[in-house]
Order: structure tokens, then C-alpha cells, then sequence
């Protein structure tokens, strides 16, 4: 279980942290938060005792590489529609010879000082995260080849982008794009990798956790705005 953070704010990040959530998503894809501010909220969630996550805003070498550079322990990748896409979200994030992550004394290798760069490129290749973004119809048309790619660690079900796909935006809650999310977690769980996919309520992470889901990242945000309306309501009652 975890939470999107996309306000630009250290201090949010690190409450969000203490909420008790497993991860943290930094959110550089939706919203202003750079690549300064991300390396502050990196260190908040460690200091949280949480895992700092980060969503790049493509799936652009450059990109993954500077999101992972500051710290980032995995990454929510957009733009994963294909299995040429998978793998090169893959081979961006880990260093050779399993990828091509370009290397450096960076603050994720604790600038060189703490152990040797090799030592550092074997753990970071075991422990990065790749998080693929199914989020398009053809991401979903795709799914088949798409799981066949090793290095995927999570098949992450957008359905708000997905009814923007299907023609019908905004409208997660439709019947034609709850079918596909249930469907396509069915088909991740079955094929022996790791579905995921984004629930605003407790009753709909449990469904997708009964479809075989085992990853939810949600918005504290969102459940934060709920209990104040209802704290609201029911104090004015």
C-alpha cells in the first residue's frame, strides 16, 4: 500500500511517510514538482522510514536516469506500450551489464564515498523497482508480450487514462473500463507477475486485491479531503 505524493512539499511527503504507507510516489509526471525539490522529498520518506518512489514524466532515458541519480529506490514508468518500450524502460534503469544506466558518484551511490562503485551497481541493479504504466488501450492489446519482458516488477493499471484511451475521459467508474482493469489484473495475477493498479477507496482496493492485485498506490491527499468533509458534515449536523 502506498500513496501518490504531488504536492511539491518535504515536510507533506515525510507526514505521508508517518501515515504509515508503504511507499511513497513522487509525482514528476501530474504537477510542479522538479527534480530539486524530488531529492528533498527523497530524503523525507527515508526519514519516514518509507520507500521513496518517483514517477517520471516519460519514458525517456535521461529522465529515469536523474529520477533514480537522486535517489529514487524504483520508478513509476508512463508511456509503456509496448514490449520495446518495457525493455527499454528496463535497460534505462539498471546499469551494465544488465542495462545501460549511466554511472557516477551520485547522491543514490552516496557520491562514491561509502563503498566501491562496483559493489554499488550490483545491489542497485537487485533493488530497483520498475513500475510499468498500462494506462492505453494498446499498453492493454499489448499485455501478452509486455509480461514476457523480464525486469518488470510491476504491470500498474491507470483507469482514468485508460477511459481517456477508450474514448470516454474521466469516466474510470464506466462499466466498459472497470471490466478492463478487472480483466487485465486477472491476466497479470495469472501469468505469475505483479499487478497493480490506483484505488481512492478502501472497498475498491479490496476488490482488486481479490482479482490477485498486489501493489495499490492510492492518494492521501484524497482520503484526507474525505475524512475533513465528513468531520465537516458531521460537526454542523
Amino acid at each position: 500500500m502506498g500513496s501518490f505524493v504531488y504536492v511539491p512539499s518535504s515536510k507533506f511527503t515525510e507526514i505521508v511517510g508517518l501515515c504509515g504507507y508503504d511507499f511513497v510516489v513522487i509525482d514528476m509526471e501530474h504537477g510542479p514538482v522538479d527534480f530539486v525539490v524530488a531529492e528533498e522529498m527523497i530524503r523525507a520518506a527515508e526519514i519516514a522510514g518509507t520507500t521513496p518512489l518517483l514517477r517520471v514524466a516519460h519514458n525517456t532515458p535521461h529522465l529515469l536516469l536523474r529520477a533514480l541519480d537522486i535517489g529514487a529506490q524504483g520508478l513509476h514508468i508512463p508511456d509503456v506500450n509496448s514490449a520495446d518500450d518495457a525493455r527499454r524502460a528496463v535497460t534505462s534503469s539498471r546499469y551494465g551489464p544488465e542495462g545501460e544506466r549511466g554511472l557516477a558518484g551520485v547522491r543514490a551511490a552516496d557520491y562514491g564515498l561509502e563503498q566501491p562503485l562496483s559493489e554499488y551497481c550490483r545491489e542497485a541493479n537487485k533493488q530497483v523497482m520498475v513500475i510499468a504504466h498500462i494506462e492505453s488501450l494498446q499498453a492493454v492489446e499489448a499485455l501478452d508480450s509486455l509480461l514476457e519482458v523480464d525486469g518488470i516488477d510491476v504491470y500498474y493499471l491507470g483507469p482514468q487514462d485508460l477511459s481517456n484511451s477508450m474514448g470516454i475521459p474521466g469516466q474510470s467508474g464506466d462499466e466498459r473500463v472497470r471490466k478492463l482493469v478487472d480483466e487485465s489484473i486477472e491476466r497479470i495475477a495469472q501469468a505469475g507477475r505483479t499487478a497493480g493498479c490506483i484505488a481512492t477507496d478502501a472497498d475498491t482496493a479490496r476488490r482488486y486485491i481479490d482479482l490477485g492485485a498486489r501493489y495499490i498506490a492510492s492518494h492521501a491527499v484524497r482520503h484526507m479531503a474525505d475524512a475533513s468533509r465528513r468531520f465537516i458534515k458531521v460537526v454542523l449536523e
